[in-house]
């Protein structure tokens, strides 16, 4: 099933997990440093990452879930099928801006808290999906 030629199968199901993770460590020292507009962006592509996992494994649908990372997580915010908490995530994740943009957010370090924990509901969601997903 892996094809490293095709954008959703160069993984596995469990490798997208992985690298998504990756991804979170990454936002969290985008954050670190006080890149918030690099840690957002990169909470919304881990959580885009894990979606692709969940996607491969079979238990969210390409059709419906789009090809790039931001239609992912647009596509979980509105899935009535995710749990409301997942959903909400997916939401934060989808609908802040970025920082730099015209509005100016106030943001903390809370606030910045608030994405990567959203980040890591998203992951905690698609990887439970691949679990189920596996034979016993």
């Amino acid at each position: 099933m892996k094809d490293p030629t095709h954008w959703l199968y160069r993984f596995t199901a469990r490798e997208w997990i992985k690298v998504a993770l990756q991804e979170v460590e990454r936002a969290e020292g985008a954050y670190a440093s006080r890149d918030r507009k690099g840690g957002m962006a990169t909470c919304r592509r881990a959580a885009g990452m894990a979606i692709n996992g969940a996607m491969v494994a079979g238990a969210l649908a390409e059709a419906r879930y789009g090809r790039s990372y931001m239609d992912h997580v647009v596509a979980l915010a509105h899935d009535e099928t995710a749990p409301e908490a997942v959903r909400e995530a997916a939401k934060l994740l989808a609908d802040t801006p970025l920082p730099g943009t015209e509005l100016i957010l106030l943001r903390t370090n809370n606030t910045d808290q608030k994405f990567v924990e959203a980040t890591k509901d998203v992951l905690a969601h698609s990887y439970a999906l691949v679990l189920k997903s596996e034979p016993e």
